[in-house]
C-alpha cells in the first residue's frame, strides 16, 4: 500500500499578496512609516494635477480665491483634495521654508478666473471694502440726485407761472416726490433753498490769478460781465431776480450769502493795490471798488440792452487804473 505525502499545512502555503494598507498608501516604505497616519480629509473640490504643486508654487487651488498680496495660509495647505495627487500635508517642518506658518504654502497671486459658485473663502472681499459683485456705492450720489430733483421741481413750478412768494416747501416737495423733512434736512427754509438754486445756475465765482492787482481786477469784472450775460439768456434768472425785489427776505439772504462775499473780495484787491502803490491811497476803498464795478453793473442791470462785449472788463479796469494812479 503506497503512501502519498500529506499535504502541507495551511501555514506552509505562500500567503497571497496583501492589499495595500492605509499606511502604504500614505508613503510607508520598507524601512518603516515615512509619515504618521492622518485621518482622511473631508470631501472637497479636487486638487489640480500634480497634487500640491500649484500650492507649493504659490498659487491658490482652483475655486479658492485669495486677495492679492495675501498668503495662502493653513487652509490652503490643508486642501481636502491633496491626497488625490500626492502625499497629504505632513507635520510642522514638512513644507518649504517661507514666511507663512508651519505647513502653509508661500504667498502668491490669486488664481486667475472665477472659481465655482460658493468657492470664495471668507474674508476675500476686494480690497478697499467695495461691496461684493461690484455694486454701486450708496450715499453721496443718491443725495445729489435728491437735490437735483428738488431744484428741478422748483424751476418747473416757476416756469409754470407760480409766483415766488407762493412757492412753498410743501409744493416743491410734492412736485419733487420727496417729503418735506428731506428738504428741511438740507435747507433751513425756502430762502436758503433758492439762494443755492441761483448759485447753481449762475456762472461760478472767479479764481483770482494773484499775479498782479490789474489781473485780479480784470478777473472780477469779467465775472460780473458773464453773470450779466447769463441773466439775459436765462429766463429763470431774469424771472427770479425780477421777483426778488418784491421778496425782501429772499433778497437779504442772497445779498448776505452771495453779493457781500463778492464785494469783500473786490475790496481786498483794491486795498492790496493801495498798499503796493498802484492805486491812490487817499480815497475811500469802497468808493474805488464802486468805480470798477459800476460800469459793468450799469450795463447788466439798469441798461439791459447795453452791450457786454468781450474785452469790456479790460477796458474798464485800465481806464479806472489810469485815473487812480498815485500823484507825484
Amino acid at each position: 500500500m503506497s503512501h502519498h505525502p500529506a499535504p502541507p499545512p495551511d501555514s506552509a502555503l505562500p500567503a497571497p499578496a496583501a492589499a495595500a494598507t492605509p499606511s502604504a498608501r500614505a508613503g510607508e516604505g520598507p524601512s518603516g512609516p515615512q509619515h504618521e497616519e492622518r485621518p482622511p480629509a473631508p470631501p472637497g473640490p479636487p486638487a489640480p494635477a500634480g497634487g500640491l504643486g500649484p500650492l507649493l508654487a504659490g498659487c491658490a487651488a482652483p475655486g479658492v480665491a485669495f486677495p492679492a498680496g495675501r498668503a495662502a495660509g493653513p487652509q490652503a495647505a490643508a486642501s481636502p483634495g491633496a491626497a488625490a495627487g500626492g502625499t497629504a500635508p505632513g507635520p510642522a517642518g514638512s513644507a518649504p521654508a517661507g514666511p507663512g506658518p508651519a505647513g502653509s504654502a508661500p504667498a502668491g497671486p490669486a488664481s486667475a478666473g472665477p472659481g465655482p459658485a460658493g468657492s470664495t473663502s471668507a474674508g476675500s472681499a476686494p480690497a478697499g471694502g467695495a461691496p461684493a459683485g461690484g455694486g454701486p456705492r450708496r450715499g453721496r450720489p443718491r443725495a445729489q440726485g435728491v437735490e437735483e430733483a428738488i431744484f428741478e421741481a422748483a424751476v418747473g413750478l416757476l416756469e409754470k407761472g407760480v409766483p415766488l412768494a407762493e412757492l412753498s416747501i410743501e409744493k416743491i416737495a410734492r412736485t419733487a416726490g420727496v417729503g418735506k423733512a428731506t428738504i428741511y434736512r438740507r435747507w433751513a427754509g425756502k430762502e436758503d433753498l433758492f439762494v443755492d438754486l441761483l448759485r447753481s445756475v449762475e456762472p461760478p465765482d472767479p479764481v483770482l490769478p494773484g499775479v498782479s492787482v490789474r489781473d485780479d481786477l480784470v478777473a472780477l469784472m469779467e465775472s460780473i460781465r458773464q453773470r450779466g450775460l447769463a441773466k439775459r439768456n436765462s429766463a429763470l434768472l431774469h424771472n427770479v431776480f425780477s421777483q426778488m425785489q418784491l421778496y425782501p427776505k429772499l433778497w437779504d439772504a442772497y445779498h448776505h450769502t452771495v453779493i457781500e462775499p463778492r464785494r469783500r473780495l473786490g475790496i481786498d484787491v483794491v486795498r492790496r493795490g493801495m498798499e503796493l502803490g498802484e492805486i491812490r491811497d487817499d480815497l475811500d476803498v469802497e468808493l474805488v471798488n464802486d468805480l470798477f464795478t459800476g460800469p459793468l453793473l450799469l450795463r447788466s442791470i439798469i441798461r439791459p440792452g447795453a452791450t457786454l462785449e468781450p474785452g469790456l472788463a479790460e477796458q474798464v479796469v485800465d481806464a479806472v487804473l489810469e485815473g487812480l494812479r498815485p500823484r507825484d
